[in-house]
């Protein structure tokens, strides 16, 4: 186990014990070596996690955060907590992500402030709230919210789940970022699915201020209060769905899109240079500061009514894969992990040139994001 800075996990463990201490009246001697030991909180008894979850915590105090998984995703939400003040503990599987987790976030915030977006001064700060740990319950260890970023396995969610149940105290929420498996899948192998809960971000989740907050059949209304509250709290923007539903809402609108972009792409309507800048240009463009159902409203309903009308029938809703993209595929055309995907980012520095222009761009989006008024609700 390694820290990214001075500041050590442990004296927040002993903080959120003094407040365990006065709220379930434990020994605060006790209490401490069990987390030197490694044995977490100390957990009274209660008759559910919900009433324990309610007794004791609330997003103001959840200070302790474990992030298992350091990927793509897994590596921003450590930078999401930590920026924000909350002591990290984390895991992933390979020695390699977790030894190259701190440059990543360094460079992360070295671009946040190149646009004026985060203090230089404060990055040592950030990462000293940061512990990197080498094994999953190592990383558990004093947990009040677990950020699982594994990837995307219905059968090992669903294993990690019921394992790190085991790990963690009756009163700590567990949170999946899932794009796709509803929480009710994932969490059928708990024996507490109400403190189970899909909070998905988007990459990159560190810059894009929305997350989806989706709960299962069984998740518990403090559970889901908890963890919308919390998220405000480290500057993102909630956003609560009523119904649980594969893919959730915004990879549904996504894929529509997606679909008819592919499809258009295999029917040589045009480049996929000349569509990525078509739809930059113009939805991108637009999107970026109206809604979808606010542009209808904008144009008028009736007029898109009467567009639906006449294009629904010549609008692809095909449910196999586009001939294109299987064919990319197939040759192992991934994308930019393989180097090349619709585009080549194969020769050298093209493609961390073009990471760091897209987050540079990002930024400047998000700077005017947060001048917007803010709606208010009628």
């Amino acid at each position: 186990m390694k820290g990214l800075g001075s500041a050590r996990v442990e004296v927040a463990n002993e903080v959120g014990m003094a407040r365990l201490v006065d709220t379930f009246k434990v020994d605060i001697t006790k209490a401490c070596k069990r987390v030197r030991m490694g044995l977490g909180f100390p957990s009274p008894k209660y008759r559910s996690t919900q009433e324990i979850i309610g007794a004791s915590m609330s997003a103001k105090t959840i200070q302790n955060i474990a992030v298992i998984g350091l990927g793509t995703i897994g590596h921003s939400v450590v930078q999401m907590f930590a920026v924000s003040g909350c002591y990290v503990r984390c895991f992933d599987p390979s020695s390699s992500v977790r030894d190259g987790l701190e440059n990543r976030i360094r460079d992360n915030l070295n671009q946040m402030v190149d646009a004026d977006l985060f203090i230089k001064g404060d990055i040592e700060t950030a990462l000293a709230k940061i512990t990197v740990c080498d094994t999953e319950k190592e990383a558990l260890v004093g947990a009040e919210f677990v950020s699982e970023a594994a990837s995307e396995e219905l059968g090992l969610k669903q294993t990690l789940f019921s394992r790190m149940e085991k790990s963690v105290d009756a009163e700590t929420i567990l949170a999946s970022n899932t794009s796709t498996h509803p929480m009710t899948d994932i969490a059928r192998l708990m024996q507490h699915p109400d403190r189970a809960i899909v909070t998905h971000p988007f990459n990159p989740p560190h810059i894009i201020p929305v997350v989806e907050v989706v709960p299962g059949e069984h998740t518990s209304e403090q559970t889901i209060e908890v963890a919308t509250s919390l998220l405000r709290r480290v500057g993102k923007q909630p956003v609560r769905l009523n119904k649980e539903l594969p893919g959730f809402l915004v990879n549904r609108i996504q894929m529509a899109m997606i679909r008819e972009i592919w499809d258009l792409l295999d029917q040589e309507v045009a480049t996929a240079e000349d569509i990525d800048l078509a739809v930059q240009g113009s939805l991108g463009f637009r999107l970026a500061g109206l809604g979808p159902l606010k542009v209808c409203d904008f144009a008028g309903v009736d007029l898109w009514a009467q567009v639906f009308s006449n294009l629904a029938d010549e609008i692809t809703s095909t449910n196999k894969l586009s001939k294109g993209v299987r064919t990319l595929v197939e040759r192992g055309d991934y994308g930019t992990k393989s180097g090349r995907g619709f585009f080549d980012y194969s020769a050298p520095g093209v493609l961390e040139a073009q990471v760091t222009a897209r987050d540079r761009g990002f930024l400047e989006v998000l700077k005017l994001f947060h001048q917007r008024p803010i709606p208010t609700e009628n």
